[in-house]
C-alpha cells in the first residue's frame, strides 16, 4: 500500500486547524506573524528612543484584541447565526472604537515623545497604514473560523452517518441470520417426521452453522475461503433433506488469491437460500443449484444458476423477498455505486450475477 505525502500534509493541515491538541501553536503563530506585520508599518518610527517600541506594542495590543473580540465574539454569536448585517455594523463600529481608542492613547502618553520633525499628515497616515494592515487579518481570521467550523461540522456529519450506517447494517444483518435459520429449523422440523437419522445429522451440521455465526460472522470481514465452506456445509445439508438434488461451487482464481480474500460474512447466502428454494421440481426429478467464483482485477464475480419448475412458487409469499431485498439494501450500504447485480428469471433457470470490489 503506497502512503501519500501529500494525504499527510493535507490531514496534518486540517487538523492543525481544528484540533484542539494545537491550539497553542495556532495562536502562538498567528500572534507571531501578526507581529511581524505590524513591525514592517511605518507609525511606529515616528516617535524617539523606546517610546517608538511601546507605541508598538499599544497598536498591537488594541489590534489583536479586536481579532480576538471578531474571533470569539462577533463571529459566533452573528455571523454563524446568520445576522450578517448585524456582524458588519459591529465589526465597523469596532473598527471605528478602536482607531479613536489609538488616537486618543498617541495624544495621551506618546504626544510629548513624537519626532519633532515628523509632519502630523504622515503621522496620521502611518496610524491608518498600520489600521488597514488589520483589516485583512480581521476578515482572515473570519475565514477561518468559517473552515474550522465546516470541517467540525463535516466530521460529525460523516461520524453520525458512519454510526448510522453501521446501525443499519447490524440491523439487516439481524434479520438476515434469523431468516436463515428459521428456514433450517424448518427443514429439520420435516425430516424428523420422514427421516429420523438424517435429521440428527442436519442437526450435526447446524450446529457448525451456529459456530460460524458465533465466532466469523460476527466479524466485519471474513476470509472468502470460510464463506465457501459455509455454502458449501449449507448445500449439503439440502441434499441430505432432497432426494435427486445436486450442487457444483466452481472457484476459478487462483487458489492464494482465495485465501487471502476478505469479503463481509453471509454475503452470498441469501442468493444460495433462494436458488435452493425456487430449485424444487414439481414433479420429483433432479434439481441443481450451480455456483461460480472468480477474482479478476480487484472484481470478485459471483454467479449462482439454479434449476427452475415453471409452475413452482414458493409457499411463504410474504417472507420469500425479506432476504434479497436486505442483502440488496446491504450491497448499497457496503459498495455504494460500486457493485453490480443482475437477476435474471427464465422459465428452465434462475440466475444471479453479482460482481464487488475486493
Amino acid at each position: 500500500m503506497k502512503y501519500s505525502p501529500w494525504k499527510f500534509e493535507e490531514t496534518f493541515a486540517m487538523d492543525f486547524l481544528v484540533e484542539a491538541k494545537y491550539g497553542l501553536r495556532r495562536h502562538l503563530l498567528f500572534l507571531i506573524f501578526f507581529f511581524f506585520l505590524m513591525y514592517s508599518a511605518r507609525f511606529w518610527h515616528w516617535y524617539s528612543g523606546m517610546y517608538q517600541y511601546y507605541v508598538l506594542f499599544f497598536v498591537y495590543t488594541i489590534l489583536i484584541a479586536m481579532v480576538y473580540i471578531n474571533i470569539y465574539v462577533l463571529v459566533p454569536r452573528f455571523f454563524f447565526k446568520t445576522k450578517y448585517v448585524t456582524y458588519l455594523v459591529l465589526l465597523v463600529l469596532m473598527g471605528v472604537a478602536g482607531l479613536n481608542f489609538i488616537g486618543y492613547g498617541f495624544r495621551l502618553f506618546f504626544e510629548e515623545f513624537r519626532v519633532k520633525n515628523i509632519l502630523k499628515e504622515s503621522e496620521r497616515g502611518g496610524i491608518y497604514e498600520g489600521v488597514l494592515m488589520c483589516i485583512p487579518i480581521i476578515m482572515t481570521t473570519t475565514t477561518i473560523k468559517l473552515l474550522q467550523k465546516w470541517i467540525n461540522d463535516n466530521k460529525r456529519i460523516n461520524e453520525l452517518s458512519s454510526l448510522t450506517m453501521s446501525m443499519e447494517l447490524n440491523e439487516l444483518r439481524n434479520q438476515i441470520n434469523p431468516h436463515f435459520l428459521f428456514n433450517m429449523l424448518n427443514n429439520v422440523k420435516a425430516l424428523i417426521r420422514t427421516d429420523p437419522a438424517k435429521a440428527s445429522v442436519v442437526i450435526v451440521k447446524l450446529s457448525e452453522f451456529l459456530r460460524y455465526q458465533l465466532y466469523e460472522n460476527s466479524e466485519e470481514k471474513t476470509l472468502l475461503t470460510s464463506e465457501i465452506d459455509f455454502l458449501s456445509n449449507f448445500l449439503n445439508l439440502e441434499k441430505i433433506r432432497r432426494d435427486n438434488f445436486s450442487f457444483d461451487i466452481h472457484t476459478e482464481a487462483d487458489k492464494r488469491i482465495v485465501n487471502s480474500t476478505f469479503i463481509p460474512p453471509n454475503l452470498f447466502t441469501t442468493f444460495v437460500e433462494n436458488a435452493v428454494k425456487h430449485s424444487v421440481d414439481l414433479h420429483g426429478g433432479a434439481s441443481y443449484v450451480k455456483i461460480e467464483i472468480n477474482i479478476e482485477n480487484k472484481q470478485l464475480y459471483f454467479r449462482c444458476v439454479n434449476s427452475r419448475s415453471a409452475g413452482y412458487s414458493v409457499s411463504d409469499k410474504k417472507n420469500s423477498g425479506l432476504g434479497l431485498a436486505n442483502i440488496t439494501r446491504r450491497l448499497e450500504l457496503l459498495y455504494n455505486d460500486t457493485f453490480d447485480l443482475q437477476i435474471e428469471s427464465g422459465e428452465k433457470e434462475y440466475s444471479v450475477n453479482l460482481k464487488i470490489p475486493v
